[in-house]
């Protein structure tokens, strides 16, 4: 029962996602006793997943795929799997995996099992263990098919090095004409992004107005995070929408998360719920932010986050 695994990037550079599908599938190649190949389109360099697992590389160079299209990317990975006779595949829970995902387990005729949290309990028959409840719960799913196509959930296997020979080889799949056209790509660039930072610092109605999100950034800065917000502050425009984590806008699953000034409305919690470790400022000592964090701070964040800024700075020149 062979391996792949798709190891995205992001302008050449392998993304922190990519070596934890490996280290997950090294995981379960143990298991399984087998290999781990990997399939990586347009990636400047592969060596780095030499030290989670990946014993095999399909180098994909095609100028085509410089754009993300879930369609063409899922008849990519189909053609990698088949290559290598692969019966588990398994991707992220990045936003691009999650369009590809549905594409891909149609083109494989697999059982896809998203949210994924775990190398399986059972592969005999192949049973893995995955969150539910946005979080709240966790579910045994048995997968049937003969291929297996498997979501790992971001950040819940983390990084395990494991360091084998690496194999590169270039990989040449057909590519078929699609109408979907890119006008154009608008990205936020020199700021780690809510989908893969380790630190994520958050701001909520508490804040009072746009013009005090400095100490947000600040924060960030010196944490070297991801800086986010509540709906109700891109509700308002304080922040892009881009911003906005919870139920209804980017999940979560950092090993940090910072809540400044937000109460910890149902919606939110639900997309943070994942978060290893999460702590809330709050002058409101009632705030359900509080129920639901590891630890909290009852006091006003115009006081607390500038203080624990410069505590930070100092602490950082120490080292």
């Amino acid at each position: 029962m062979s391996i792949l695994v798709y190891a995205e990037s992001e302008k050449g550079k392998l993304k922190k996602t990519a070596f934890e599908v490996a280290s997950y599938a090294k995981a379960l190649a143990n298991q399984l006793e087998t290999n781990v190949t990997a399939v990586t389109i347009n990636a400047e360099s592969t060596e780095a997943l030499a030290q989670y697992g990946v014993d095999k590389v399909l180098a994909v160079n095609n100028p085509q795929l410089d754009t993300f299209n879930a369609r063409t990317f899922a008849e990519v990975i189909k053609q990698g799997a088949e290559a290598e006779h692969a019966e588990v595949v398994v991707i992220s829970a990045t936003a691009n995996c999650k369009y590809l995902a549905p594409l891909l387990a149609v083109e494989l005729n697999a059982g896809y099992a998203s949210n994924v949290v775990a190398v399986p309990e059972s592969t005999t028959p192949f049973a893995v263990k995955r969150s539910a409840f946005t979080n709240k719960a966790f579910e045994i799913t048995q997968i049937d098919t003969p291929v297996k196509l498997i979501g790992l959930s971001n950040n819940s296997f983390g990084l395990v090095e494991h360091k084998v020979e690496l194999k590169t080889e270039p990989f040449s799949p057909s590519i078929s004409e699609n109408n979907i056209t890119v006008a154009s790509v608008d990205k936020t660039t020199d700021k780690v992004t809510i989908a893969d930072a380790d630190i994520v610092v958050s701001g909520g109605r508490g804040l009072k107005g746009p013009e005090n999100w400095g100490m947000i950034e600040d924060l960030a800065a010196v944490l070297g995070a991801a800086t986010a917000c509540s709906k109700p502050v891109s509700d308002l425009g304080w922040r892009p929408h881009s911003e906005h984590v919870g139920q209804t806008g980017k999940p979560v699953a950092s090993n940090l998360y910072i809540a400044i000034g937000i109460s910890g409305a149902i919606q939110h919690l639900a997309g943070i719920n994942a978060s290893k470790v999460k702590v809330v400022i709050n002058t409101d000592s009632e705030a359900p932010f509080f129920k639901a964090a590891d630890y909290g701070v009852v006091g006003d964040a115009f006081e607390v986050v500038p203080t624990l800024v410069e505590k930070l700075k100092a602490f950082k020149a120490q080292q």
